[in-house]
């Protein structure tokens, strides 16, 4: 009652019953007609919502909203054109009574089309001629409507200029960053491989963007406990089966599933290489990789790496450069989860962390393989040594120390055997 309910009331009373209580030389002009126009306030808030309706399309929305402003302009020209011809003195002095004499006794759609034809003509300024002014009155409402239309043509051109550029500002702004990359590329002669990795990273952001995939853009604008709810229902269950956290407890797999990082690699393009820093590792969402150990300049693929399967861990835990390059075979999501992120969540939990480490080198023994042997015996020293920043338990150092020990005198023994019978 406070707002406008009452001017709401009234612009919907049926005019028929207004006319009736009105004088009797009032009753043809309609005055209450004019209060329906209040319902443009209705109508206005109306498309306000649909534009923020998700559930509609915001391009035909607003091309709705804007061919209804323009019929509405144009209808509402057209009455107002025509009742000034009909309330004239001399309706042969009149716009349309010049083309028309008896237009009085014409039918109502008659008289509305050619009222039509006249705003619409006006607006789009062609203007034919055949319908002009031919008294002050009409000059005067003709010299409005002009003006008028200048606005709402350039509120209509404005309009749509901003809904073509939006639509096509991305496709626009892909190619500009192709070309820039091709120029940098051919500019610095970069191998024909590097070009294709970085023009196939640029396709598939673009890819990625337009079919609505960029899942960090969106988590990044959500507050951070709704960020965690939804990696956590995404990737705790694939986290949860990864080899490295097997028996971690549940608060370390929810904070390291927060911090991890979702993104997108296009097919044969280099995630790790081979001796970089071990800044990051990674765990493979869908997709597959193959592990390449290069030797004396030949690659050779040493294994292959599906979804649930964890590498670049070995260099982050071990503090040593990366074993192999990763190199994706097909698209490929991945989870990367930053080093520091990952040792200052677990410096809070020793028990983790033992768990963690002990899982790392139960992997490390079960592969055969020579580098894999190699970081094994590096990785023991650096227990029994304490350099590992890893928080470890007591009881997990001493074994892993005296293991270690035991083994390097095993080997010192064998070597003074060997010693020996070389001197025989």
């Amino acid at each position: 009652m406070s707002s406008w309910f009452i001017l709401d009331v009234v612009s919907t009373i049926p005019t028929e019953i207004a006319r009736r209580l009105l004088p009797q030389r009032l009753q043809s002009y309609g005055f209450f007609n004019m209060l329906r126009l209040w319902r443009l306030r209705r109508v206005s808030s109306l498309f306000a919502r649909l534009e923020k309706d998700r559930h509609f399309n915001y391009f035909w929305v607003r091309c709705v909203k804007l061919i209804c402003v323009t019929l509405f302009a144009v209808h509402c020209a057209g009455c107002f054109y025509y009742l000034l011809a009909a309330r004239y003195p001399d309706p042969t002095r009149t716009w349309i009574g010049a083309t028309m004499p008896n237009f009085h006794e014409r039918s109502l759609w008659i008289r509305y089309v050619t009222s039509i034809y006249w705003s619409i003509t006006t607006l789009t300024t062609v203007g034919y001629g055949d319908l002009h002014a031919q008294n002050s009155r009409e000059m005067v409402f003709d010299i409005l409507y002009m003006l008028f239309n200048l606005g709402l043509t350039a509120y209509i051109i404005g309009n749509m200029t901003n809904l073509v550029v939006h639509g096509t500002s991305r496709t626009r702004k892909f190619r500009d960053t192709i070309q820039a990359a091709s120029g940098f590329a051919q500019r610095n002669q970069l191998p024909l491989r590097l070009q294709e990795q970085m023009l196939a990273h640029l396709c598939l952001k673009f890819r990625t963007d337009s079919e609505g995939l960029q899942q960090q853009e969106t988590l990044d604008a959500l507050p951070k406990a709704i960020r965690s709810s939804i990696s956590h229902y995404l990737f705790y269950n694939l986290v949860q089966r990864v080899y490295l956290f097997q028996g971690v407890s549940d608060d370390l797999l929810f904070q390291l599933v927060s911090e991890m990082i979702a993104e997108y690699f296009p097919p044969r393009e280099d995630v790790i290489l081979q001796n970089e820093a071990p800044t990051d590792f990674y765990i493979l969402v869908t997709g597959s990789v193959d592990l390449i150990d290069h030797k004396s300049g030949i690659e050779q693929v040493v294994g292959e790496a599906k979804a649930g399967d964890l590498f670049g861990e070995i260099g982050v835990l071990c503090y040593r450069p990366q074993l192999f390059t990763v190199r994706t075979k097909k698209l490929c999501q991945l989870l990367r989860l930053n080093r520091t992120s990952f040792l200052s969540i677990v410096q809070s939990n020793i028990g983790d962390g033992t768990i963690i480490m002990n899982n790392l080198l139960q992997f490390l023994k079960e592969h055969k393989h020579p580098i894999m042997e190699s970081v094994l015996r590096e990785t023991e020293i650096i227990i029994a040594r304490g350099r590992m920043e890893l928080p470890l338990s007591l009881s997990f150092a001493v074994i892993r120390a005296s293991g270690s020990f035991k083994r390097k005198r095993e080997l010192c023994t064998s070597s003074s055997r060997l010693w020996c019978r070389a001197q025989q």
